[in-house]
């Protein structure tokens, strides 16, 4: 487990240039699963780590690449059963009419089942400026699997930083079920 777990910390560093501050985050927290797994073999008990994530930062900075590299560690760590990263954004959640959010919402959530729901640019799950719009309804059902089903299924929230704090402000029980965020800083030039 702890070498396979190296190897995509390993993999992690090659593939991903820069990103210093990402990458010792990453290791932080595969650490932190590690020990805690170790635990729970041993019979200690603890409380569940938060698994829940917000990655942060401009597009192109890898956010895609470290979750599905984050995918990886928690399904060798056994925390999720299926290690797949699925992908969605506002459209493939929230529906345009009365009654299609919920289906089309519960319908990703089940397809996740497993793995990692990554969403980007999650902001534009709130609209508060346009009352008919369904996204609230998509967070609401989203908070509940979060909560209930935190064994089962890691949530990563993405996007630019500004409307992701904006977001997270808006809603403080989404805030609060995330236990992980991580910053993505742009590429200096050298790095480019």
């Amino acid at each position: 487990q702890k070498t396979e777990i190296a190897k995509i910390l390993n993999l992690l560093n090659e593939e991903l240039v820069g990103l210093v501050p990402v990458k010792s985050r990453i290791r932080e927290i595969a650490a932190l699963l590690l020990v805690d797994k170790l635990r729970k073999s041993l019979g200690i008990t603890s409380g569940s780590p938060g698994l829940h994530m917000s990655f942060t930062g401009s597009p192109g900075t890898g956010k895609t690449t470290v979750g599905l590299k984050m995918a990886d560690i928690l399904f060798q760590l056994g925390y999720i059963t299926k290690g797949h990263l699925l992908t969605v954004t506002r459209d493939d959640l929230v529906g345009q009419y009365i009654g299609h959010t919920a289906p089309k919402t519960k319908e990703v959530l089940k397809k996740a089942m497993g793995g990692v729901l990554f969403i980007d640019e999650a902001y534009y799950l709130y609209k508060p400026d346009n009352e008919r719009d369904y996204g609230s309804e998509a967070i609401e059902i989203l908070l509940q699997v979060m909560e209930n089903q935190r064994d089962e299924l890691v949530v990563i929230l993405a996007g630019y930083k500004e409307p992701m704090d904006k977001f997270y402000a808006s809603n403080p029980g989404l805030s609060s079920r995330i236990a992980n965020h991580i910053d993505f800083p742009d590429y200096t030039v050298d790095e480019l």
